[in-house]
Parts: structure tokens; sequence; C-alpha cells
């Protein structure tokens, strides 16, 4: 039988292989239109998890964010070609408040401080796509979140060594997709009862 942190490592591995393969698929369809900001922000927060995670000994644990991570970037690249375009004020502020941020993360000595501002900033990073998905909750592909979420639950169930430096993030993002994928579907649902709409 498999040692379990492996076990819940690969699981984590596919769910966020699921969710990042139907997004890809979407964007080629013309459906899904990532919000660039959202996944860089992403992206670079992935990037520092991961690294908190291995520092930490978080061992299969960290795989998730890892890939996660990787593919933030690759939608990043693919978001200034077949991205949002409706780049609006509140998205440059939303961006600059996340990675302005970031220093604030590199000189907090204390770990616990130092994942809360983290996940604070992985937080910010819903804002554009939130906006977005208000008045086109289609063109995000609401199973990706999903899945993403399921990885972020497996991939706490890896972890080698519990500290809050490995399990407090992908617990925020777990709460997070599962929020976004919610919203999602609930918006859609309005918008076809004809529910309201910002302008």
């Amino acid at each position: 039988m498999p040692e379990p942190h492996l076990l819940f490592g690969s699981l984590s591995i596919l769910m966020m292989v699921a969710s990042r393969a139907g997004y890809f698929a979407d964007i080629a369809r013309g459906r899904t239109r990532p919000h660039l900001f959202s996944w860089l922000i992403w992206g670079s927060i992935s990037a520092i998890g991961f690294a908190a995670q291995v520092a930490e000994g978080a061992g299969p644990g960290s795989w998730a964010r890892g890939f996660g991570s990787v593919t933030c970037f690759l939608l990043v690249g693919i978001g200034f070609f077949k991205g949002e375009k409706d780049i609006r004020r509140a998205d440059w502020v939303t961006l600059a408040v996340a990675l302005s941020a970031i220093p604030l993360w590199a000189v907090t000595k204390t770990p616990f401080w130092s994942v809360l501002i983290v996940c604070s900033i992985d937080t910010i990073g819903y804002l554009p796509t939130v906006r977005k998905s208000w008045h086109k909750p289609g063109s995000e592909m609401a199973p990706s979140y999903l899945f993403s979420c399921l990885g972020a639950i497996f991939s706490i169930m890896a972890i080698r060594q519990y500290t809050p430096s490995t399990w407090l993030y992908p617990l925020v993002l777990s709460a997070s997709n599962g929020a976004m994928f919610v919203f999602l579907l609930a918006r859609r649902r309005a918008l076809k009862n004809g529910g309201l709409s910002w302008t």
C-alpha cells in the first residue's frame, strides 16, 4: 500500500492537473478569459508558499503549490493574448496593493505573520477575477476552482510536518477556491433569473 503522504500528495497533483487541464481547454474554446492580474498575484504567492512549505518539511504536501505556481505563470503568458481585456482602475489598485505587500512579507521574521501575509495577498488576488466574473460569470470555468479546492485539501493531508507555514496557506486556498466555485454558480443563476448587475 502506498505511503499515505505520497498517496495524498499524488491526489493533490491529480486534482490540480484536472483543474488546469479543464481551464486551459476552456481558454482554447474561447469561453474562459483569465484575468492577467489575478494569475500574476497567485503565481508569485504560490511560489513563495511552495518555497516556505519545502523549507518547513511539508514533503508531498508542497507538490500542489509547486505545480500551481508554474501553471499560474503559464496562465499569465496566455492572459496577454487570450485574457480579459477590460482592465479597470480597481484592478490596477489591487495589483499594486498585492505586489507592495510582498516586501512586507520578506522582512517579517515571525513564521505565523509571514504566512498570514501570504494568505492575505493571495486572497486579494481574487478581486480582479471576482469583479470580472460578476458581470461575466461564464468567462471563468467554475469546476476548475472546485478541483483546486480539492487539491488544496489533499495537499494538507499530504503534509509531513505540520506548522503554520505548511498548513495555513493551503487551508485558505481550499476555502477561497471553494467560495469562488459557489460564487460563479450563484452568479450564473442570478443572471439567468434576471439578477442585478453592477455598472
